[in-house]
């Protein structure tokens, strides 16, 4: 049971790893606002003020144990190994999970809720279902592919009335960097000021039309802007190349609903070539430098080589960058992938078995420094399944809510997962004393290969 408990924990844990860039010390910290949060002043599960819940698989910053945890108030004050529960609460005071794993509830910095304007697609009320029903207690939404898109404080403010009402975890937000604010900071510093968690761009066509790519010349202003409010952007960092080099892109040679040929049109030249253009950046992010304070995270890495090393050198440089990779990228392989099953179609793309490995074992050493979803769905039309074509489907996997897993083995995250350079309080991330209850009750079923979770969600305010 332990061997494969420690497949899904860790793949899990990464996610809580990141904070979301919160409570950043300095004059401008960077809140969880505006936060949407739950109209709550007690534990969804139980009635009493103060009360116990026991496992015999307590996930803790020290490692698994058998215990107890004690709240009172909202807040743990006590985590006790073993069975000498303090103070001998009355029976009812007190639930035995038994062999359930009481974790911290998980955090997940990527997703794509896409309200207002394409609720069709997904919006706040079964997004946030879908993070509760997958374990995730709090998201931090994209500012595509809702319409508009979040680039302005007033744009904000349409997409925090839409959420009004409608979710089940907290919600934060991310902004958007385009051209447009870019080169007019006083519209960056108002998204900013109006509590924006970061900015994230996209270095090649973001596939929404009100949502353009930025050059590497609009990420360096953005970053300007940036570094005063000590805040992260995140790049989707990929930058097209021409074909002449690996396919030559026409109707006659290429089967659209072969996978291979999907992949062959993303290779991992653009994630470096994007990526060289990030680290010529990043350097001004070191202490001392014109932009410290800023900070650049490189979302979805799928290419586990050249770019990847890009990025390992930086960090020995002491730039300011991080890196996050997806749970799709650790379970699935290309050769895998069904020609005709779009819905496998993301990117950048998932690559070879080989890069796969390779991802793992950077996951491993602690080169990639958080897992997120990426949860990006549509309408199902827009996938062409029954077309099963590739090169038309729209591109984004739908996993939020997935509990069915089959990864490779990990051994050992921390809960901040050595993200010190952020200088991130993680408050709430772990099962700590002094801090509020945000736990999640794991109920594993092992079918084959597979491991299958259902979800009891104890929720305090996090802030």
């Amino acid at each position: 049971m332990d061997q494969f408990l420690w497949r899904v924990l860790p793949l899990l844990t990464i996610l809580v790893s990141f904070g979301v860039f919160f409570y950043l010390q300095d004059s401008y910290t960077a809140q969880l606002f505006p936060l949407i949060k739950l109209p709550r002043d007690k534990c969804s599960l139980l009635p009493h003020r103060h009360f116990w819940i026991s496992s015999k698989r307590i996930v803790t910053p020290q490692g698994i144990i058998s215990g107890s945890v004690e709240i009172n108030d909202g807040k743990i004050i006590s985590v006790v190994e073993g069975h000498a529960i303090q103070g001998k609460p009355k029976q009812e005071e007190v639930i035995d999970y038994g062999d359930a794993v009481i974790m911290p509830g998980l955090i997940d910095v990527h997703v794509h809720l896409n309200e207002p304007g394409r609720t069709e697609w997904e919006g706040f009320d079964t997004g946030t279902r879908a993070a509760a029903a997958g374990g995730v207690t709090t998201v931090v939404d994209m500012p595509l592919n809702c319409y508009p898109t979040t680039v302005s404080k007033e744009k904000l403010k349409l997409k925090l009335d839409a959420a009004e009402d409608k979710i089940y975890v907290d919600v934060g937000f991310w902004g958007g960097l385009i051209p447009e604010n870019a080169l007019n900071t006083s519209i960056l510093d108002g998204l900013l000021s109006a509590g924006v968690l970061g900015v994230k761009s996209f270095m090649c066509p973001s596939g929404i039309d009100d949502f353009p790519m930025a050059t590497i010349d609009h990420i360096k202003a953005g970053l300007s802007v940036l570094a005063k409010y000590r805040r992260p952007i995140v790049v989707h960092a990929e930058i097209q190349q021409d074909f002449e080099n690996h396919l030559e892109l026409n109707e006659d040679n290429l089967d659209p609903r072969a996978y291979l040929t999907y992949l062959n049109t993303r290779p991992p030249s653009w994630e470096e070539a994007a990526i060289k253009q990030l680290v010529s950046v990043t350097k001004d992010t070191r202490k001392g430098g014109p932009l410290e304070g800023a900070h650049v995270h490189i979302v979805h890495l799928s290419d586990s080589s050249a770019s990847l090393d890009l990025i390992k050198e930086a960090k020995s440089h002491g730039d300011s960058i991080s890196v996050e990779t997806c749970p799709h990228y650790l379970a699935f392989t290309s050769e895998e992938i069904p020609n005709g099953d779009t819905r496998f179609k993301c990117s950048p793309p998932i690559r070879d078995a080989y890069n796969k490995d390779k991802l793992w074992e950077a996951v491993l050493e602690g080169h990639i420094d958080l897992l997120s979803t990426d949860h990006s769905p549509t309408v199902p039309e827009l996938k062409l399944m029954e077309e099963g074509d590739f090169l038309k489907a729209w591109g984004g996997i739908s996993s939020l809510q997935v509990s069915d897993f089959s990864c490779s083995e990990v051994k050992h995250f921390s809960y901040c997962n050595n993200i010190n350079l952020f200088e991130i309080n993680c408050k709430s991330t772990s099962l700590s004393l002094n801090e509020y209850l945000v736990t999640v009750i794991w109920r594993i079923q092992i079918s084959g290969e597979y491991i299958h979770c259902s979800f009891i969600i104890c929720n305090y305010p996090l802030f």
